[in-house]
C-alpha cells in the first residue's frame, strides 16, 4: 500500500483533537491539567462530555452482549458455559456427561459465543468451536435430534458408541481447524489432547475432515475477499502472517529463547493456579441461584469495560511512523493505529492494542519491522491487564475459551522480553512475540507437537520450527513440576473422573479388594418387581451382578452383568410373570433391538417415571435372557494398576470382582471408574498420601496458598 501521512480537508476534521495544540500542556491530553490552569471551561465541560458518553456507550453495548449470552446460557443451555474442551475431553475418555451435545447447546454454544466475543470480554473462540464441532458430530452420530423432529434414517449406522466417540474426535479436530485455520494442527490437537483412544483408522478419517473444513473456508474466503463479510476474509488461510525470507537466528539467540521457556513455563503454571482458585470462588458464586450467575457476569463486563477504557489514558501518544502500510491514526473499526485522545498525526500503542479485536492484537505484537510502535510500559500494562482479565472472565457462565487469550498474553509478554533484550539478540520483537505465545500456551495446555504445527500454520514461519520446538519442551517440563494442564484442572473442578494413561505409583502396591466398598446391590436371575425397583430408587448404579441359586443352579454362580437402563425397559415394557418362572427366548418377543438401543443426548427414562400397581409390585421378571453373560471380571487380589490399565485400554465401564477362593457370594464387588479415583482411594488410604509411593510435584505454591 501507498505511504500515507496525515490526512488533510474534510478528514481532517475527523481526527482532530477537542482541543487546540495551545490548550495541551505536551502529547498527554488530561483535563484535569487544563482545568488546573483556570482554562476555558466550555471545551472541557464539552471534551469531559464528549468521552463520559462515549464510556457509557462502550460499556452499555459490552453490558448488554454479556447480559445476553449468560441469560440465554444460564436458563436454556447452562451446558454449554465454558470452552466444552473439559466436557469433549471427559466423554471421549469414557464420561458421557447429560446434555452437553443437545441441540440446545448447539444453539446456545454458537449464539453465546458470538455474544460474548463481541462484548470485549477477554475470551476466545477457539473452545466454544471445538465444542461445536463435537455437538454437530454427535447429533449425527445418534442421527439427529428426535425431540426436534430433526431425523435421518441413513445416520442410524453410527449409532453405536464407537463411531459416535470417533465423530466426536473429527467433530473436535474440524472445530481447531476452522478457529485457526489449521488442518493439520486440528488433527495433531484431536490426537494429542482430545483422544483417549487412537487408531490408525481415525487418522485418516479426522484428516479428511480437517480437509474438508480448509476447503469450505478457502471458498468462503474467496466469496467474502471483497470485503462483503466484515473482517472475515482477511488474510487468507494464514491468519498472523509473519512469514520473512531474509529472518536468521544464530547460537547468541538460543538463550533469550531458553528464558522465554522458562518464564513461559512459571507463568503458564502460575495462571493454571490462580484460575484454578478463582474458579473454586466462582462455582461458589454460581452454586447460589442465577441471579448470581447473572450479576457476576455483568459485574465482570463492568470492570472488562472500565480498564479496557481507562488504561490507554495512562499511555502517551506517539507520532505516526512514516513508513506506515496503512491510514495513520486509523478511523475505523480496525488497525494498528488508534487515535483515542491523541493530536492529529499521532497515535495511542495502547488503545491500538486494546481496542481491536484479539485476531488483530496478535497481528499487530507479531508484526515485522514495529519495534519502535509499542512502549515498554505500554507492553506491561496490556500483559498484566490480560493476564488477569482472562482469568476473571473465564468462570462466568458463557460460551467462552482460553486459547486466544492466552496467545494475546504470551505474545505481549514475549514482546515485552524481546524489548528487554534488544540489540542482544538477532530477532526482532515480533518473532519473539510468536515464541511468547508459545511458551505460555506450553506453560499453560502443556501440549507440544500440536501447538507446534498451529503456530507454524497460524505465523507461515518455517525457519522458526527449531525455536518454537526449544521453548514448547522447555516451558512444558518447567511448569509440568508445579501442577497439571488448564483442561485437567477444570475437568477435575467439575468432578468428571478422568482416567490417566497410566496408574500412579502407589497404585502397583494395592489389589482390587482394597478399593471395592460395599454394600452390594444384586439381582438374581429371577427378581420381584419390587426389589428390582426398590434398588433402583435407592442407589444410582448404573450396572448390577446377575446370580443364580439353587434350585436353578447346584451353587450359588455368577451369571452376568445387566444395566440400569436395560431394567428400566424391562419395568416400562411390563415383561412381568406372575411365577417365579424361567420365560427363556419367548421373553423377545414383547421387545425390538431399538427398545435396548443407547438412548439420544437427552437425560433418558427414569425409574420415577415408571407408575406401577401394587398388583404388579409383587410380580417376578426373569433377567436371564437380558443378562450380559459375558462380563469382564478380575480376582480380588488383582493389582489395582492392572485393573485400571484393563478399564481404561479396552473401554469398560463396569468390571466384576470375583472371589479368590470360593466362598458364599460368587461376587465380591464391582469396578466403576470412580473406584480409581485419587481422591477415592486416598480417602480409604490415607497413608498413601505420605508415601514414598505417591507421585508428588516439586512444589507446591506454600507461600501462594496461604494467600489465597
Amino acid at each position: 500500500m501507498p505511504t500515507t501521512t496525515v490526512a488533510n480537508g474534510d478528514e481532517e476534521s475527523q481526527t482532530q483533537p477537542f482541543l487546540n495544540h495551545q490548550l495541551r500542556p505536551g502529547n498527554f491530553n488530561s483535563t484535569s491539567q487544563v482545568a488546573i490552569v483556570g482554562s476555558d471551561l466550555c471545551p472541557i465541560e464539552s471534551l469531559d462530555y464528549e468521552y463520559v458518553a462515549a464510556f457509557l456507550i462502550f460499556a452499555a453495548s459490552n453490558f448488554g452482549l454479556t447480559l445476553f449470552t449468560c441469560v440465554i446460557t444460564t436458563l436454556i443451555a447452562p451446558e454449554a458455559a465454558g470452552s466444552g474442551i473439559p466436557e469433549v475431553k471427559a466423554y471421549l475418555n469414557g464420561v458421557d456427561a447429560p446434555a452437553i451435545f443437545s441441540l440446545r447447546t448447539l444453539i446456545v454454544k454458537v449464539v453465546g459465543s458470538i455474544t460474548a466475543v463481541s462484548a470485549s470480554l477477554h475470551v476466545g473462540k477457539a473452545g466454544p468451536m471445538v465444542h461445536t464441532g463435537a455437538c454437530v458430530a454427535a447429533l449425527m452420530g445418534q442421527g439427529g435430534s428426535k425431540k426436534y423432529k430433526l431425523t435421518w434414517k441413513w445416520l442410524r449406522f453410527f449409532k453405536n458408541d464407537r463411531d459416535r466417540r470417533d465423530l466426536v474426535t473429527c467433530g473436535s479436530a474440524a472445530g481447531i481447524a476452522a478457529a485457526f485455520r489449521a488442518p493439520v494442527g486440528g488433527v495433531l490437537f484431536a490426537f494429542e489432547e482430545m483422544a483417549s483412544w487412537w487408531r490408525s483408522a481415525l487418522l485418516w478419517r479426522a484428516f479428511f475432515t480437517t480437509v474438508v473444513v480448509a476447503i469450505v473456508l478457502r471458498a468462503l474466503i474467496d466469496v467474502c475477499f471483497s470485503g462483503q463479510c466484515g473482517l472475515f476474509g482477511k488474510g487468507g488461510l494464514i491468519m498472523y502472517d509473519v512469514t520473512s525470507s531474509n529472518v536468521s537466528y544464530h547460537f547468541m539467540d538460543v538463550p533469550p529463547a531458553l528464558l522465554l521457556g522458562v518464564i513461559g513455563g512459571i507463568l503458564g503454571s502460575l495462571y493454571n493456579f490462580i484460575l484454578d482458585k478463582v474458579l473454586h470462588v466462582y462455582n461458589q458464586i454460581n452454586a447460589k441461584g442465577a441471579a448470581y450467575k447473572i450479576l457476576l457476569a455483568c459485574s465482570v463486563s463492568i470492570l472488562t469495560s472500565s480498564l479496557l477504557f481507562g488504561l490507554p489514558w495512562l499511555a502517551s501518544c506517539r507520532p505516526c511512523p512514516t513508513d506506515a502500510s496503512e491510514p495513520c491514526p486509523t478511523i475505523g473499526r480496525s488497525g494498528n493505529y488508534k487515535k483515542f485522545q491523541c493530536p492529529a498525526g499521532e497515535y495511542n500503542d495502547l488503545a491500538s492494542l486494546f481496542f481491536n479485536t484479539n485476531d488483530d492484537a496478535i497481528k499487530n505484537l507479531f508484526s515485522k519491522n514495529t519495534d519502535d510502535e509499542f512502549q515498554t510500559s505500554s507492553i506491561l500494562i496490556f500483559f498484566v491487564t490480560c493476564f488477569f482479565l482472562s482469568i476473571f472472565s473465564y468462570g462466568i457462565v458463557a460460551p467462552v475459551g482460553l486459547f486466544v487469550p492466552v496467545i494475546v498474553t504470551g505474545a505481549s509478554y514475549g514482546r515485552f522480553v524481546g524489548m528487554l533484550v534488544g540489540s542482544h539478540s538477532t530477532l526482532n520483537h515480533g518473532l519473539f512475540a510468536v515464541l511468547g505465545s508459545a511458551s505460555l500456551l506450553g506453560g499453560s495446555m502443556r501440549m507440544t507437537v500440536s501447538l507446534c504445527v498451529m503456530i507454524l500454520e497460524l505465523t507461515n514461519n518455517l525457519l522458526l520450527l527449531p525455536l518454537i520446538m526449544l521453548v514448547l519442551l522447555v516451558s512444558k517440563t518447567v511448569a509440568d513440576a508445579f501442577n497439571g494442564n488448564i483442561y485437567d484442572i477444570i475437568m477435575k473442578l467439575k468432578g468428571f473422573p478422568y482416567l490417566e494413561t497410566h496408574p500412579e505409583p502407589y497404585m502397583r502396591q494395592l489389589t482390587v479388594s482394597d478399593v471395592v466398598s460395599g454394600p452390594l446391590n444384586l439381582f438374581h436371575g429371577i427378581e420381584k418387581v419390587g426389589n428390582i425397583v426398590h434398588v433402583l430408587k435407592t442407589t444410582g448404579h448404573n450396572g448390577f451382578p446377575v446370580i443364580d441359586e439353587p434350585p436353578i443352579s447346584q451353587a450359588p454362580v455368577l451369571f452376568g452383568l445387566i444395566l440400569r437402563a436395560h431394567l428400566i425397559t424391562l419395568l416400562k415394557k411390563k415383561a412381568f410373570s406372575t411365577n417365579p418362572v424361567m420365560t427363556g427366548v419367548n421373553a423377545f418377543n414383547h421387545f425390538s433391538a431399538g427398545d435396548f438401543s443407547k438412548k439420544g443426548l437427552g437425560r433418558g427414562d427414569k425409574i420415577e417415571d415408571i407408575e406401577l400397581t401394587e398388583e404388579e409390585m409383587e410380580m417376578f421378571i426373569d433377567l436371564h435372557p437380558f443378562t450380559n453373560t459375558s462380563p469382564y471380571t478380575v480376582v480380588e487380589t488383582m493389582s489395582l494398576a492392572k485393573a485400571l490399565i484393563l478399564l481404561r485400554e479396552v473401554g469398560l465401564r463396569h468390571i466384576l470382582v470375583i472371589p479368590k477362593i470360593s466362598r458364599g457370594s460368587p461376587v465380591v464387588g464391582i469396578l466403576t471408574r470412580h473406584d480409581f479415583m485419587p481422591e477415592h482411594i486416598l480417602g480409604l488410604h490415607p497413608v498413601l498420601s505420605s508415601s514414598r509411593w505417591k507421585r508428588l510435584r516439586l512444589f507446591k505454591f506454600p507461600l501462594w496458598n496461604k494467600i489465597f
